[in-house]
């Protein structure tokens, strides 16, 4: 069912790898295979089967032609020798950690992650008497990792303070404790970040974000070398059971050919929305790699291809976040983000909430950061936008 996937181009590889026509129909668009289970001829073939010693589809649980086609389109574009489907964002991290982790173990992170992922990490992984470290850098990183660390976890850019981490160093730093490196690469998208190429063992995605595109799809997916995704797929995936559907999969599939195009016009809005709202007045700070004063700027440059579709803005309150974010007319107010459709959150009381006000205060996610998903709609008309709201906002003479 696979088209080559070795085609040297990202955007010939985002509209062919995964797939090409029907074997049966010639079908030129991939099929919804809505069933939950496959024939498979005789008895001696389903033992077969299910002791792996012929591929094959059996049970929609474990595998679907449909959802394989997806994940053989993004593993080629994240430079994998696989990928497995999830059902959600959540599904796939809490699949690694099921998958990879025991009693005894430990795990080093390097915050902020999505709040989910650190509510999975700190909350939930301490009843199975697992060791997490929050650490802020490398140095602190150096520190922690030692003989029982089993998983590295990275973002970049963080959420939602679009930090920048060096994926390479972090991962020399693992791997020299024998830890695998697991990087979300949700924000990036393997369009600006190869973070396999620069020393990671997993990847991981909200497929909900980018892949997908149009905010009609719940998902998520790990890109890996085969026998790591051996492991995800039998344990993860068989014993857990957030099992990504046919629907879904035809979905993401759709969304993942338009992946670059896509990305080039969110990067091109995020950075004339930063450079349009730097120094404003009523901005206390502007987060975007792509601003030559970001602290990740050169880091950036060098690990992407451009600095992404998220901008965040430090208002100074909660009252004047609250006021931008009720002003703004083009952004809607949600959470997700990656959507063709600009959307916009107030993090310390939705998405990352539940960390608490040490936590939050620490990572930088303060009372008057707002995150900003830029779109795909023109640019200026997203400025305008935010200018207005900035108004609102923090309107001349008025001081909270």
């Amino acid at each position: 069912m696979a088209q080559d996937s070795k085609a040297s181009g990202f955007r010939t590889r985002a509209v062919h790898a995964g797939h090409g026509l029907d074997p049966v129909t010639g079908a030129h668009a991939v099929p919804i295979y809505a069933t939950s289970t496959f024939g498979y001829g005789s008895a001696e073939r389903g033992a077969r089967l299910f002791a792996g010693e012929e591929s094959g589809y059996f049970y929609s649980r474990l595998s679907n032609p449909t959802v394989r086609a997806f994940e053989e389109k993004v593993a080629s574009l994240e430079g994998a020798d696989d990928a497995v489907a999830f059902a959600s964002g959540m599904g796939a991290a809490s699949a690694i950690a099921l998958t990879f982790l025991k009693a005894g173990d430990e795990v080093a992170f390097m915050g902020p992650l999505y709040g989910g992922t650190e509510g999975l990490l700190r909350d939930i992984l301490g009843r199975f008497d697992v060791t997490v470290h929050d650490v802020a850098d490398l140095d602190g990183l150096r520190s922690v990792v030692n003989g029982r660390t089993r998983l590295v976890w990275l973002e970049t850019p963080t959420n939602p303070t679009l930090r920048v981490v060096d994926l390479r160093a972090a991962a020399e730093i693992a791997h020299a404790a024998g830890a695998l490196v697991v990087v979300d690469n949700t924000f990036s998208t393997p369009y600006l970040t190869q973070p396999l190429a620069l020393g990671a063992d997993l990847v991981m995605h909200s497929a909900t974000k980018y892949l997908s595109g149009h905010g009609d799809v719940v998902a998520g997916l790990v890109a890996a070398r085969e026998e790591l995704i051996m492991e995800l797929r039998l344990h993860g995936l068989r014993h857990v059971g957030a099992v990504l559907g046919p629907f879904e999969a035809y979905l993401l599939l759709r969304g993942v050919k338009t992946l670059p195009l896509r990305m080039d016009a969110h990067c091109a809005g995020a950075l004339a929305l930063a450079q349009a709202v730097q120094g404003h007045p009523g901005v206390e700070a502007t987060y975007y790699p792509g601003l030559p004063d970001h602290p990740g700027h050169d880091l950036a440059a060098r690990q992407m291809k451009a600095f992404g579709g998220l901008v965040s803005l430090d208002l100074g309150s909660q009252v004047a976040a609250f006021r931008f974010l009720n002003a703004l007319k083009l952004f809607t107010q949600a959470v997700s983000l990656g959507d063709v459709e600009s959307l916009s959150s107030h993090p310390a009381s939705t998405t990352h909430q539940l960390l608490g006000e040490d936590t939050l205060a620490r990572q930088g996610i303060t009372p008057g950061l707002v995150r900003l998903s830029v779109g795909v709609e023109d640019p200026q008309d997203l400025i305008d936008d935010v200018l207005q709201a900035l108004a609102v906002a923090a309107p001349v003479g008025h001081a909270d």
